[in-house]
């Protein structure tokens, strides 16, 4: 991986795994498309249909995804899965990250995430993978494990891609993770964009 890469890749883990500043009380994340950019304000229309002014921060960065698929796991791999617990035990995978090698081990753990009521999201490396109706994986990270997450063949899997401002079309998919202020305005360090035919999952 080339260092270029290797930092636009580095941004992405900040947003998607969760640095310090994702699980903060001010931290919101937003998913939806764009409405439009305008000078350092970028309008984003979010899943439940409210609209959003965020404010891109000096020097803001942006990453995209591209698909990825199950075939691409194997025993080894670092991933980020977010998942629901299934009635009838083990998790369902909503979406993976596949992370790059040169990554493994970055923000390990499980925690709540908000993609879905009840959801969480696991950063861990796969330690054994069966074939039941798609692949079931378990994660382990440094202070325990995640069993029998089973990714069904519809669930998003992507990995890291590049991106331009000029990828913030109006309709395009987003994933930001901002800061609320005490004004209650919203400013991101980063945008995540689907520019490569899949929206970001996360």
């Amino acid at each position: 991986m080339n260092l270029k890469l290797f930092a636009i890749v580095l941004g992405v883990v900040s947003i998607v795994i969760g640095a310090a500043e994702a699980w903060a009380a001010d931290a919101a994340r937003v998913r939806g498309t764009v409405v439009g950019v305008a000078g350092s304000t970028l309008t984003v229309k979010d899943r439940d249909g409210k609209t959003d002014a965020i404010t891109l921060a000096d020097g803001w960065k942006i990453s995209g995804v591209a698909k990825a698929s199950a075939a691409d796991i194997k025993q080894g791999d670092f991933l980020g899965i977010a998942s629901i617990s299934k009635a009838d035990g083990g998790s369902g995978a909503l979406e993976v990250v596949i992370f790059p090698a040169a990554l493994k081990g970055t923000g390990e753990g499980d925690r709540d995430w908000d993609l879905q009521p009840n959801s969480r999201m696991t950063n861990g490396t796969v330690a054994n993978v069966t074939e039941i109706e798609g692949r079931t994986v378990t994660l382990t990270y440094d202070n325990g494990q995640k069993k029998q997450i089973a990714i069904p063949q519809t669930t998003p899997i992507v990995t890291f891609a590049t991106a331009t401002p000029a990828d913030l079309t109006p309709g395009a998919a987003v994933f930001v993770n901002a800061k609320r202020g005490g004004d209650g305005k919203l400013v991101a360090n980063r945008v995540v964009v689907g520019n490569h035919g899949i929206a970001p999952p996360m």
